[in-house]
């Protein structure tokens, strides 16, 4: 799921039937070999009633709800990209590699500020995630050479 509409999302309350309704859709999948997860943005991350609605969510799913982890808008929001890879072990079957930086705001991948080998690790070990999506939002430089500037680092890494 990309987003939710805000009778989803509108409160602590509301956050926690949505987890519920993601339990009932992952059971009803599950047999025909399909997953059920939610793709976060920066709201997740913002104090929602006492709480994180990335934490009320996720603390509330079964395991059978994936997350798709977009590393960038975490860290936009206020959340830490290792804390939330580590905090949901296996959970984590898909990631958006989204670079972030305070100061550079149209930085690649390789030329922010995550630590992207410390999250690398966390993907392919606890993290258990099966594909990597490059999510490329920048203006920098022309959307080819842009692509090619993530690749290169990507291969530096070894992950391509």
């Amino acid at each position: 799921m990309p987003g939710l509409a805000a009778k989803y999302t509108q409160s602590r309350q509301a956050w926690q039937e949505t987890a519920d309704l993601f339990n009932q859709l992952a059971e009803q999948v599950k047999p025909h070999n399909m997953r059920v997860g939610y793709h976060n943005h920066t709201t997740e991350f913002k104090p929602l009633d006492g709480e994180l609605p990335w934490d009320t969510f996720f603390s509330r799913t079964h395991k059978d709800v994936v997350m798709q982890f977009d590393t960038g808008n975490a860290m936009l929001g206020g959340g830490d990209a290792i804390v939330y890879l580590k905090r949901y072990p296996g959970r984590a079957a898909t990631v958006h590699l989204k670079p972030y930086s305070k100061t550079k705001p149209n930085a690649l991948i390789g030329d922010d500020e995550l630590p992207w080998l410390e999250i690398f690790d966390l993907c392919e070990t606890t993290g258990k995630t099966e594909w990597y999506i490059v999510e490329y939002e920048s203006d920098a430089f022309p959307p080819l050479v842009s692509v090619e500037k993530c690749l290169e680092a990507l291969r530096r890494w070894g992950k391509c």
